[in-house]
């Protein structure tokens, strides 16, 4: 791919990202979460295929900069479904 198909991807994968977000009300957020991590590990797979492709330089980058921003937000995605998990446990053994 060049640099513009690259450049291209990156763009529309990004605004796609930020208008599907943006458009999910704020309560449905934590209920959310199980698909999000879903598409986040999918996300996360893609970005290590672009970022071990070596293809140029800045898409190794920029996969890299996908698997670390991906890594945090499955991690955290997880993290909150447990507290949120944790809000519903008994307590007793």
């Amino acid at each position: 791919m060049t640099f513009v198909e690259n450049l291209t991807l990156f763009v529309l994968s990004a605004f796609v990202g930020y208008e599907i977000i943006t458009k999910i009300p704020t309560n449905l957020h934590t209920p959310l979460m199980s698909g999000a991590n879903a598409i986040s590990g999918i996300t996360l797979l893609g970005s290590v295929v672009v970022a071990g492709s070596g293809s140029t330089t800045l898409a190794t980058v920029l996969g890299f900069v996908a698997v670390v921003m991906a890594t945090i937000n499955v991690v955290g995605g997880y993290l909150v479904s447990h507290f949120m998990l944790d809000q519903f446990s008994t307590g007793g053994g």
